[in-house]
């Protein structure tokens, strides 16, 4: 049983409304938000020496995490962006160093060429259009970040870090056996750590 905002509505309502109240908060806080992440982030997040740290280059409104990640490179931290290789694919990820060119991905994202060197991240900071307090991740549908969890956790323990507006953290949302769970949740507000 889902517990949010939008209980009674089917997954695909449920992807639409929460894409509204995101886009809300994307407006309304700005690029005050994706600072303020960088700051919960390299402050108070968990993080082991020399992590090798996929982030995501925000679209359609998600939370910014690259002031999070330029300030993980100065730490020395090794960073990566995803790479959608195909439907019902698991992602890849490719070295990212700040400034270097990008090339146009699945979806018009943009993500390292071909020349960047494939790297299995240590610590994800994954989007999402809803998180509950439990870790659970409301999605596009596509499942990317799902199998692509699943399978990095076969051989060893990656973390996960849910990326959020505070607007868009709370209630109970259902999980599916395959859905991936998230270690964290960061907000522009805290760090809450769901396991």
């Amino acid at each position: 049983m889902t517990s949010t905002p939008f209980d009674g509505l089917s997954k695909p309502q449920l992807r639409e409304a929460a894409g509204l109240v995101r886009h809300a908060a994307a407006r309304r806080l700005g690029h005050d938000a994706g600072h303020d992440l960088a700051r919960r982030v390299v402050g108070e997040l968990p993080l082991r020496p020399q992590e090798t740290i996929a982030g995501y280059w925000p679209v359609r409104g998600e939370a910014d995490p690259l002031p999070a990640m330029l300030a993980l490179a100065a730490q020395g931290h090794r960073l990566a962006l995803p790479v959608v290789e195909g439907a019902g694919q698991p992602l890849s990820f490719r070295m990212w160093i700040p400034g270097e060119p990008l090339v146009e991905g699945a979806y018009g994202i943009p993500t390292p060429g071909l020349s960047a060197a494939d790297v299995t991240p240590t610590l994800l900071l994954v989007p999402g259009l809803w998180f509950d307090r439990t870790g659970a991740r409301l999605g596009y549908g596509g499942g990317f970040y799902d199998r692509t969890l699943a399978d990095l956790r076969r051989g060893w323990q990656p973390r996960a870090v849910g990326v959020s507006y505070e607007a868009t953290l709370g209630g109970h949302l259902d999980r599916e056996p395959h859905d991936a769970v998230m270690d964290f949740i960061v907000t522009e507000r805290r760090v809450l750590r769901t396991q």
